[in-house]
């Protein structure tokens, strides 16, 4: 084969290979390979192209983005909408404004989205897509967090910006995601797939922000040919615009530095920096080539390696029986921070990396946050798959998934499988800990810190090492040890929410707490006959948890937990005067104004026999809420059904003050 046919060829694979990865990416909101893999293959292409003077068909250097798909309506943009070209040379960025102003800002990591108004009111929204053809997704901005539906503006106003979701809000709707396996990669893809969804009431759920960064179009309106004035145009009208910078030759590589210092902070995930010219017509005047606007250019950061040596592969079983392998590796400074580990994610990476302790490897921050390890130089490949689970010993099974091959652990009892169930154990209504989040208990249960409920109270025994875990320290350690100490005081119904019996909510062990006096040995011994008796339990209720005290593994464990408890004294309910509300069900919505909130009006009701549910039906006594003429689901539900809805105060004269 010629050298000819070598490039060619070459240019063919990468091609192939960087399309698919940008249709996972863009399309299918899933991620194959790391966006430096991604530059490094594209960077090579353009080389080839370079050197052979060819642009072959279907190159991703001559298209952008993505392909609309079917579900949304497509529209065609009034202009093509290009990538960016771009540098990770900070003195480039210099050079490159030649003695102009221009504006700095984040390039925000998100989907772009351009907005219509007309009549100071918002016409359209459509998505970037292909950069030709985009989805129209209108519907879907109208509920994103920070838009303005009507703005001062009169004239036909268009401008660019980025939907985004934070990275607190990424993290708590991937923490509702039982399935490790099925949780976002990271928030751009969340974000994609949230703002094309068919059902806006989705996209209103997932905390959807926009940031305008461009103005395309203001009818009549004069910003002095300067982009600044566009941003505090933008900003006039109610719009969050971009954090921006103005910045001079002499200013923007100190600029640069400024924002580097923010990126660990900044709650809005960003891929690099935009610098563009503030002179609006200076800018236009220099066009565009056939993929790239040359009045502004993207900058990237350039990743901080270090070489460290790998001491260890941990193995870090999840809910799902995943097993993940993290890399260990002696301490490094990256980005102005000691990391000292970096997760690997499948077996198939692992093996393409070769990886071998002792090996000499480099590891950088992908974005400058998350630890990655780039290159393995001495490549040894010397690592053993685990044949059984660090958590209980059982039997693993390798599993092609999606491509890649992952390690399984395959018992169904493994303690690893059972995180759902210390979740909920540690929640705010059940033993209320804090500082055991879903993430903390995963790695305490990997390293085999926690087999049962009674071993979180048992803790102090792995001090030192929790302390040198990452995230942790000592007065982490010590607020952890504080809230286990105050969660050993535990009411009965919250105690048994805790064990996590099926069907059993707070409120249903409130009412057989009550039922039987808050004697837990009668209730250890309760048939689902007697339990299908109480008001608001029935059969399947009681069966489940009869069955669950049949078990004699979950009374020993009980015992056991027991042992590190106080159950705190209850009094029980004697007579029908205190238990006025017996056999009543409420349900309340809205602002609440004579209690801190909706829990403590249900522990009211509760206390005084009633229940509390969260939809209105036939068997609801009354909808309370302060705001009858609300055009609510519950108002209207309970209007059709013919149930009175109350305020609070009348609710309170009509059923509080009885008894």
């Amino acid at each position: 084969m010629s050298a000819s046919d070598k490039s060619i060829h070459r240019m063919k694979e990468l091609a192939e290979t960087l399309c698919a990865a940008s249709k996972a990416y863009y399309a299918e909101d899933r991620e194959i390979m790391s966006n430096r893999e991604y530059d490094a293959l594209y960077d090579e292409l353009e080389a080839l192209e370079r050197e052979t003077g060819m642009v072959l068909a279907g190159s991703p250097t001559a298209s952008v983005g993505y392909e609309a798909v079917e579900e949304l309506p497509k529209e065609a943009h009034a202009a093509p909408m290009l990538s960016l070209g771009k540098t990770k040379e900070r003195e480039e960025l210099r050079s490159w404004l030649d003695g102009k102003d221009g504006i700095l800002s984040w390039k925000l990591d998100g989907l772009t989205v351009v907005l219509t108004y007309r009549d100071g009111a918002l016409l359209k929204a459509v998505t970037r897509g292909n950069g030709e053809i985009g989805e129209v997704v209108t519907n879907n901005a109208k509920v994103f967090r920070n838009i303005p539906l009507h703005i001062p503006y009169q004239g036909e106003l268009v401008v660019r910006g980025e939907a985004v979701i934070t990275y607190r809000d990424f993290e708590e709707i991937n923490s509702r995601i039982e399935d490790v396996e099925a949780r976002y990669k990271n928030p751009r893809n969340l974000c994609s797939g949230s703002v094309r969804q068919l059902n806006n009431r989705i996209t209103a759920e997932r905390n959807v922000r926009f940031f305008a960064y461009a103005l395309v179009q203001a009818q009549d309106a004069d910003f002095q040919n300067s982009r600044e004035n566009q941003f505090i145009f933008l900003k006039e009208q109610g719009f969050e615009v971009v954090d921006y910078t103005r910045v001079t030759a002499d200013t923007v590589v100190e600029a640069v530095g400024d924002y580097e210092k923010r990126i660990a902070s900044n709650e809005v995930p960003s891929d690099g920096l935009v610098l563009i010219y503030d002179d609006i017509e200076y800018g236009r005047s220099l066009g565009r080539t056939a993929k790239f606007p040359r009045d502004s250019i993207a900058f990237k950061w350039a990743d901080e390696m270090m070489e460290t040596i790998l001491t260890e592969i941990e193995w870090s079983p999840s809910r799902t029986g995943l097993i993940n392998p993290v890399a260990v590796f002696e301490p490094v400074e990256l980005e102005g921070t000691t990391v000292s580990r970096a997760s690997v994610h499948n077996i198939s990476i692992l093996r393409g990396l070769k990886l071998g302790i002792g090996d000499r490897i480099t590891v950088y921050k992908a974005n400058m946050i998350i630890p990655q390890i780039a290159e393995n130089l001495t490549q040894s490949d010397n690592v053993e798959i685990p044949a059984h689970c660090p958590v209980c010993g059982g039997d693993t099974q390798t599993r092609a998934v999606n491509g890649a091959e992952s390690l399984y652990c395959t018992n169904p009892q493994c303690e690893a499988k059972k995180i759902k169930a210390f979740t909920l154990f540690v929640s705010r209504d059940a033993l209320n800990i804090d500082g055991l989040s879903e993430a903390t208990l995963e790695k305490f249960i990997a390293r085999g810190f926690i087999h049962e409920y009674r071993d979180i109270f048992r803790l102090e025994r792995y001090r030192d090492e929790i302390i040198g875990m990452e995230g942790f320290g000592e007065k982490s350690y010590q607020n952890l040890m504080d809230s286990i100490d105050a969660a050993r005081s535990v009411s009965l119904p919250k105690l048994i929410y805790s064990l996590g019996i099926a069907n059993i909510g707070l409120a249903n062990a409130k009412l057989i707490c009550r039922y039987y006096r808050y004697d837990l040995e009668a209730m250890r011994r309760a048939t689902a006959q007697e339990l299908s008796e109480i008001d608001g339990i029935g059969g399947v209720i009681g069966a489940a948890f009869e069955a669950f005290f049949a078990g004699e593994e979950n009374n020993l464990r009980l015992d056991r937990l027991l042992q590190e408890l106080r159950l705190e004294q209850e009094e029980a309910d004697d007579g029908a005067q205190e238990q006025p509300l017996a056999g009543m069900a409420f349900v309340v919505t809205g602002s609440l104004a004579h209690f801190a909130g909706r829990d403590e009006l249900k522990a009211l009701i509760e206390k005084k026999g009633g229940k509390v549910t969260g939809s209105v039906t036939s068997k609801t006594v009354c909808l309370i809420n302060n705001d009858n003429a609300s055009g609510s689901a519950k108002n209207k539900k309970a209007k059709e059904l013919g149930i009175p809805i109350m305020t609070e105060e009348a609710f309170m004269e009509e059923y509080l003050e009885r008894g």
